[in-house]
């Protein structure tokens, strides 16, 4: 490829909201630049789940699994939304796959700690197919279920629920994407007295994460960005409700929080 992708995390929170996120998309990929989408669902699944009688639990701002939230995040994330986000492509003029984790064994992983249940640990990302995909000119949309790895685990072949921030940190690591942008429902990352931190570093991104500033869904994009930037150089968190705001993100013009090496 003649150009490093942009990876893209779009949150579950945005989908919906009248934002111009896929319009960007496909203005992009018309000219040329590759893109990367991995999506969320969160507010989708917990409604589903509430209406079930569950109650969504999150530690660290990681949803706990366990088996029959395990059905309802693969039902909602693989099926419901990622074929929504394709059609909705396809219906604007741009080209698109619809993907999970599963397909194309595109992500292995493992479970790291068994209180979140069935939550995955990223070992391997198919960077060969994520490659192949975007050669014959499709944009991928990633649900983040992967596999559980071929072990001597009781586990062996399950699907996981995988952080979608995390899974867009690893792919973007893995094929060394020239930027990748975290688009959710907040201005940016925020300091203790709620204004928007403009420009972070590796170092300052890691303080605000150690005392706390950082909370809830936040964290797993700050922890993404910090495995990330050595690979990647430079990272977004932008306001994705925000006309144009993927396509000024895009172009170094976005307004949010920007962290860097």
């Amino acid at each position: 490829m003649a150009e490093k992708p942009i990876v893209i995390k779009m949150g579950g929170s945005i989908l919906g909201t009248g934002d111009t996120t896929l319009n960007d998309l496909v203005e992009l990929q018309k000219k040329g630049v590759q893109n990367i989408v991995v999506h969320g669902g969160g507010n989708v699944i917990t409604s589903w789940m509430e209406r079930e009688g569950r109650v969504p639990r999150f530690t660290r701002g990681l949803r706990v699994t366990d088996y029959e939230s395990l059905e309802t995040v693969t039902a909602v994330l693989t099926g419901l939304i990622n074929k929504q986000l394709v059609a909705s492509i396809q219906a604007l003029g741009g080209r698109a796959i619809g993907l999970s984790g599963v397909d194309g064994g595109l992500i292995e992983a493992e479970i790291d700690d068994p209180e979140l249940g069935y939550v995955g640990k990223i070992r391997r990302i198919n960077a060969e197919f994520l490659y192949e995909v975007m050669t014959a000119g499709y944009i991928p949309f990633i649900a983040p279920v992967g596999l559980h790895s071929m072990d001597t685990s009781r586990y062996a072949g399950c699907l996981l629920n995988i952080n979608g921030d995390t899974v867009a940190g690893r792919i973007a690591s893995t094929v060394n994407a020239q930027k990748i942008i975290f688009m959710t429902d907040v201005e940016g990352v925020m300091d203790n007295s709620g204004r928007v931190i403009p420009r972070l570093n590796k170092r300052s991104a890691s303080l605000l994460l150690a005392s706390q500033t950082i909370k809830g869904g936040m964290i797993p994009k700050i922890e993404a960005c910090l495995a990330s930037l050595d690979d990647v150089g430079v990272a977004d968190i932008i306001d994705g409700r925000n006309p144009g705001a993927l396509r000024e993100s895009v172009l170094n013009k976005s307004f949010g929080t920007q962290i860097t090496l």
